[in-house]
C-alpha cells in the first residue's frame, strides 16, 4: 500500500530528490516549496505541491490546513541553509545568526509540533536532515561553526522529539546525508544526490523502534552526537 509522505524543503537538492524517488516508487508525496515555478516542477514529478515559507508562522499553520485529514506515514524535514562559510572563530552578525538558527532549528521545532497530530497511528516516521558537522563528538574543525551549532541544536530537538513521540511508536531519526553534490555541497562533493537519497530511503524503510532517537549516516551506521 502506498505511503503518504511529506517532504519539507522540496524545491531543490536532497528534498527534490526525495520527491523524485518516492513519487517514482508510487507513494503519495506532499512536497513544500516557496515559488510557483518550483510547484510546477514538483507537480510534473507526480507530487502535490504545497506552498510553505518555513520562517513564517502563518504559512506553517496553513500547511496543516492544506494537509487536511491526511495521515502522514513519513515526514522528512530537509529545508536548511549553511550561512557564512567561516574558517575559524569569526563571530556571525545577528542577522546571519537569526537566519541560520531560525531556518535550521526554530522552523523544524515548530513544524514537528504542528505535524505530530497528523502522523499515522502506527509505524509513522520522522526524519530530519542534519549533518555530521553537527556532531560534537566527531568535531575536528571550527569551519562553519554557525552551521555546526545549528545542526547540533537540531539534533537535540530531534532527540527530544523521539522521547515524546516514541511513546506513540513513532520512529524519529536525524541523518547525515553525506557530502552531497548539491548547491550547498558544491560540485566537488563526494557523492551524487541520487545515491545519497537512495541510501536514505533504504535506511528509513528498514528502520524500526530500535532506531528511534538515533543519529545515522546515510548508509545506516550510527553516529556520535
Amino acid at each position: 500500500m502506498p505511503s503518504t509522505i511529506l517532504i519539507v524543503g522540496a524545491s531543490r537538492g536532497i528534498g527534490l530528490e526525495f520527491v523524485r524517488q518516492y513519487a517514482a516508487a508510487g507513494d503519495r508525496v506532499l512536497a513544500t516549496c516557496r515559488k510557483d515555478a518550483d510547484a510546477g516542477h514538483l507537480r510534473m514529478l507526480g507530487a502535490t505541491a504545497l506552498p510553505l515559507d518555513v520562517l513564517d508562522a502563518d504559512s506553517r499553520a496553513r500547511l496543516v490546513e492544506q494537509i487536511g485529514d491526511a495521515r502522514l506515514d513519513l515526514v522528512v524535514l530537509s529545508a536548511g541553509v549553511y550561512g557564512p562559510r567561516t574558517s575559524g572563530l569569526e563571530a556571525p552578525d545577528a542577522a546571519e545568526f537569526d537566519r541560520v538558527m531560525h531556518t535550521n532549528v526554530l522552523a523544524p521545532m515548530h513544524l514537528i509540533t504542528l505535524l505530530a497530530p497528523l502522523l499515522a497511528q502506527t509505524g509513522a516516521k520522522v526524519a530530519v536532515i542534519s549533518s555530521r558537522m553537527g556532531s560534537i563528538g566527531l568535531m575536528n574543525s571550527a569551519y562553519g561553526w554557525l552551521y555546526r551549532a545549528s545542526k547540533a541544536a537540531l539534533n537535540a530537538a530531534l532527540r527530544a522529539t523521539s522521547l515524546e513521540l516514541g511513546a506513540r511508536r513513532v520512529v524519529c531519526m536525524a541523518f547525515h546525508p553525506g557530502w552531497v553534490r548539491t548547491d550547498m555541497g558544491g560540485a566537488g562533493a563526494a557523492i551524487d544526490v541520487a545515491e545519497s537519497v537512495g541510501n536514505l530511503r533504504r535506511v528509513i524503510a528498514q528502520a524500526n523502534e530500535s532506531h528511534n532517537g538515533k543519529f545515522l549516516n546515510y548508509t545506516g551506521e550510527h553516529l556520535s552526537w
